[in-house]
């Protein structure tokens, strides 16, 4: 609220259970006495005159103080004061009803009631109108002398002139569907409004006057089209948003300004439509006055506003703030006896005050509280028990809140062991597809409600219904669905996890998500084979433990079998791939190969995984699973160069339809001229032009859509392989969990390519910033940084490039780490031999090698681990004849 009030210097209530409104209030020496009268009408049809002279500020009304209380027969739109009648200058009122026009002189006779002077009201003239009104604006219109002419504003948004006593015309304003505040700035000569466009319009009144008549608006519409002068505006300014009111006004220290009350802002516009100054306001406005100039171009405005307070401001500087005790719906500013400046407002409900501002503050007094005697162990014991909880809050720095024990609502998943007896794979013809079947149970403790199940697989697994919806759950129920998932892509997944999240509202509203992550099993997408003798890639996998038998781990892939001991398994995959997996008998050597790169990644993973959980069993913790190396990074990169290689024909295609598409565009305008000439001309083999570029432009389009499957498919294939490679590098350098984290995030940032961002750029960015920092090669180079956009290559031999060097400098002992410690202590680290970045890349494109390194030995292993072909137990990983 505000500090200070208005300061009451007189008020009263204005009639009961009436209404007013911005036109209702009027201050002015209506009956030429030389003192200023307040004049109200009411939407009930009375009109009062009031003449203030209270005994002291503040006192109650006294009966002389109304001199005039008049009921007419229809509501009161508008009143204003001007010198309305022919044939004198004196002053008259002007009454606005809705289809009446009545301009009375008010007269007064001294002494001839017992409580002073008697006032009469004297009808002069009255115009019915034709139209409902809506508000009027006087003037001297056309520059006219000693008299005042009257422009009412009909509903429809004719504006109708009046001479005084006889009708001038009528005019339509354009394009008008509700009328809007008029004015009329003398200077200039014309009338300023605001439409329903929310565009200030200015019309010159000389315009108007030679615009052709129109009675309807039908006739002012075929003027556009036919003879006759048209009605435009001199300047047109868009405010976008409506207007209040409007004032015009011209002081001695200042220039005409026109100003326009926004139902947010204050515009000042200069008499050519220019703007001057816009303050947007923090609050919704009712009402507004520009009444005086104090400093030499500006502007002080009176602005009440619905929190019933009065604000003066110097153009956009606030000044003073006043507190009403009424919302103001129309101020004036009058003198009266000898005070200048008093406010005068008035409210909708009839609430008329006369105030003035002044430093009379209301100060608000707290009310007294009952005293109490402080007992101050209780007091020690709150504090140390808050202590204790703040201390704990502080001990975490999670973004996140930590779930509680009993949470509102719980979401499992229950994968089938089982394929599905009858596939519910969609759009499966040709070849018979598998699926498997999820349970997804939701539990509430608490009643919730816009209950939304999300369910998300890896692409190109899919799922029969990712999206289900509840209305509510009731408390302590729960809701079960059952969904299948398939493989929908002739291309396997990157990986066979998914999740399922919920999100509900909980009863005070607040939003939630709960999620759960589960793992699809493996015959979703392979069958057992008869395993295959040759393939071009092997990997082979080291444990610490005896070997497990195969038929331990893969029983789900051996049916009934009477062998016991099974040494070699083979996998089909959907896509056509064949992965076999062999098992030494004597020592603790796991190989898998195929001829697909990527495709050893599932089966890889599959096979660490369940020799985990199979020495878990056990209750055996510290397995331990290496790879010797080296790391395949040859066959890696043919996967990036063919899906970079992808990204380029994307780019290709992308500008071969631009050409053709700017090409068909030029045809189609050359055609269009030829038809619309009136003269008939031959067509110079443009049409068939035109169809060949048609021709072009489908099959381009046909190309780029395959061009984008065959990307998408090569984008999974590069996770595939990208997730191995990254197993690869852990097992090779046995990092830790964190270190594992690191090297994802380093190889895998993107879900998928976009036009904007590609895998290539993120990848060697990241690399390189490791490079820098906890894999550089000395402090120096930590400190420089690269300010560079990620932009598309132009060729893959950087990125190819730091990716060895990351491999190479993790083989001398380097540290993957986030902060400059982990490369500190990677650079003291003994045995740590640094090369020249140079002459790195120049050994690599001289002698491009096979493999990772192929003559260097590992200088971290205590033994070097001999090849597979000069392995003792070759002949137990072959293959036996008849499997």
């Amino acid at each position: 609220m505000s500090l200070f009030k208005a300061r009451d210097w007189w008020s009263t209530p204005v009639g009961e259970q009436e209404e007013f409104d911005q036109g209702c209030l009027c201050v002015a020496d209506v009956d030429n006495s030389g003192n200023d009268e307040i004049i109200v009408g009411s939407y009930k049809g009375i009109l009062r005159i009031y003449s203030p002279e209270p005994s002291k500020p503040g006192a109650a009304l006294r009966p002389e103080e109304l001199i005039l209380e008049l009921q007419l027969q229809d509501p009161i739109l508008q009143v204003e004061v001007g010198k309305f009648v022919s044939g004198t200058e004196l002053l008259h009122l002007a009454v606005l009803h809705p289809r009446t026009l009545s301009v009375y002189a008010v007269s007064g006779t001294m002494g001839t009631v017992e409580h002073g002077n008697q006032y009469q009201l004297k009808l002069m003239y009255e115009h019915n109108l034709q139209r409902t009104a809506c508000n009027l604006t006087f003037g001297a219109f056309g520059g006219v002398k000693g008299r005042d002419l009257i422009c009412i504003q009909s509903m429809d948004g004719m504006l109708m002139f009046f001479e005084q006593e006889s009708f001038a015309f009528g005019r339509f304003l354009p394009g008008c569907l509700l009328p809007g505040p008029l004015k009329y700035s003398s200077r200039t000569d014309s009338f300023i409004t605001v439409s329903s466009s929310r565009q200030v319009e200015n019309y010159k009144y000389q315009v108007l006057a030679v615009a052709t008549d129109a009675e309807t608006r039908e006739d002012s519409e075929l003027q556009k089209l036919g003879s006759g002068k048209r009605l435009t505006t001199d300047w047109m300014v868009n405010i976008g948003e409506q207007a209040l009111d409007i004032c015009i006004v011209s002081f001695n220290q200042a220039a005409s300004s026109i100003l326009v009350l926004g139902e947010r802002n204050l515009f000042s516009f200069k008499e050519n439509g220019q703007l001057r100054f816009m303050k947007k306001l923090e609050y919704n406005p009712s009402c507004f006055l520009p009444y005086t100039s104090v400093l030499e171009g500006t502007i002080n405005t009176l602005i009440g506003n619905h929190n019933n307070k009065l604000l003066i401001y110097q153009d956009v500087t606030l000044k003073w703030v006043a507190q009403l005790s009424h919302v103001p719906v129309s101020i004036q500013v009058a003198n009266f006896q000898g005070l200048k400046g008093v406010v005068v407002t008035l409210s909708d409900g009839g609430h008329l005050q006369c105030s003035y501002l002044g430093t009379d503050p209301s100060f608000f007094q707290a009310p007294k509280v009952e005293s109490r005697e402080l007992n101050y162990d209780e007091m020690d014991t709150e504090m140390k028990e808050l202590q204790k909880v703040i201390k704990e809050a502080t001990k975490t720095q999670d973004i996140l809140p930590k779930a509680e024990n009993d949470d509102d609502l719980k979401v499992t998943v229950t994968v089938s062991p089982n394929l599905d007896a009858v596939s519910q794979a969609a759009d499966a013809i040709d070849v018979p597809v598998p699926s498997t079947s999820l349970k997804v149970t939701i539990w509430s403790r608490l009643a919730v409600q816009d209950v939304k199940l999300s369910v998300c697989v890896q692409s190109p697994l899919a799922v029969t219904q990712d999206q289900l919806s509840f209305a509510a759950i009731e408390p302590g129920t729960s809701r079960s669905v059952t969904l299948s998932v398939f493989l929908k892509g002739s291309f396997p997944p990157a990986d066979l996890g998914g999740d399922a999240a919920v999100s509900y509202s909980t009863p005070t509203g607040v939003p939630r998500i709960v999620q759960c992550t589960f793992s699809l099993p493996l015959n979703l997408i392979c069958q057992p084979i008869q395993p295959s003798k040759n393939a071009a890639n092997k990997i082979t996998i080291d444990t610490n433990k005896p070997p497990v038998n195969l038929s331990a781990l893969f029983p789900d892939f051996l049916g009934e079998s009477d062998d016991e001991q099974i040494n070699v398994l083979g996998f089909k995959l959907l896509s056509g791939a064949t992965i076999t997996l062999l098992a030494s008998k004597t020592s603790s050597r796991y190989r898998v190969q195929c001829d697909q790169f990527e495709d050893l990644w599932l089966i890889t993973k599959e096979l660490i995984q369940r020799l985990e959980e199979n020495f878990a069993s056990e209750r055996t913790k510290d397995l331990m699973c290496t790879f010797p190396g080296p790391i395949p990074l040859q066959e890696y990169f043919q996967l990036v160069d063919r899906h970079f290689e992808l990204r380029l024909n994307a780019e290709k295609y992308k500008e071969l339809l631009s050409e053709r598409a700017v090409q068909y565009r030029a045809i189609q305008r050359r055609l269009l001229t030829h038809f619309k000439d009136k003269t008939p001309m031959p067509l110079r083999n443009l049409d068939t032009l035109l169809d060949g570029t048609y021709r072009q432009l489908t099959a381009l389009a046909d190309a780029a859509e395959e061009n984008q499957a065959n990307l998408y498919q090569a984008f999974t294939r590069l996770k595939s392989g990208t997730k191995l490679i990254v197993q690869l590098i852990g097992l090779w350098q046995d990092l830790t969990k964190d270190q594992m984290t690191i090297l994802e995030a380093t190889f895998l940032p993107l879900m998928q390519d976009t036009h904007e961002l590609g895998w290539e750029e993120c990848v060697d960015a990241a690399v390189a910033h490791l490079l820098r920092t906890c894999l550089s090669k000395s402090p120096r180079d930590q400190a420089l940084s690269s300010t560079s956009q990620l932009n598309m290559p132009k060729d893959t031999c950087r990125l190819k490039k730091h990716i060895t060097l990351l491999c190479d400098r993790l083989s001398k002992g380097g540290l993957l780490s986030l902060t400059a410690d982990g490369a500190q202590q990677a650079i003291t680290m003994p045995g740590y031999q640094t090369i020249p970045e140079s002459d790195l890349e120049e050994r690599m494109t001289d002698n491009a090698p096979t493999g990772m390194f192929p003559n260097h030995t590992h200088i971290t292993k205590k033994k070097s681990k001999p090849d597979l072909s000069q392995d003792p137990a070759e002949e137990n990983l072959t293959i036996p004849e008849g499997r």
